[in-house]
């Protein structure tokens, strides 16, 4: 298992520009150490005869051809039915200040 030491946190954290108290270099050593440790283990699992995959939920694209749907009614008659029209548009109060 790969152990850091000391000076490998020191470079890390001057790539990082960071500044480290030695109370921050011990406690980042031993958690980049656990870290790094996590890693190796999971490069050694076995994925031979697995399928990369880029979704696991199963779900497709449902994908359907575009219908024009007439319902009988025009624009402009719609726009009866609000309250207040401009110029064939529905007009609003300003919202910006």
């Amino acid at each position: 298992m790969a152990k850091l030491t000391r000076e490998d946190v020191l470079k890390l954290a001057q790539l990082a520009r960071l500044e480290l108290t030695d109370e921050e270099i011990e406690e980042y050593r031993s958690e980049l150490t656990a870290i790094l440790g996590y890693v190796e283990q999971l490069q050694s699992v076995d994925i031979g005869g697995l399928r990369p995959t880029n979704q696991v939920t199963g779900l497709t694209n449902v994908m359907r051809a575009d219908e024009v749907v007439d319902y009988g009614y025009r624009p402009l008659d719609l726009l009866k039915n609000v309250p207040d029209v401009q110029d064939d548009h529905i007009k609003v109060k300003r919202i910006i200040a």
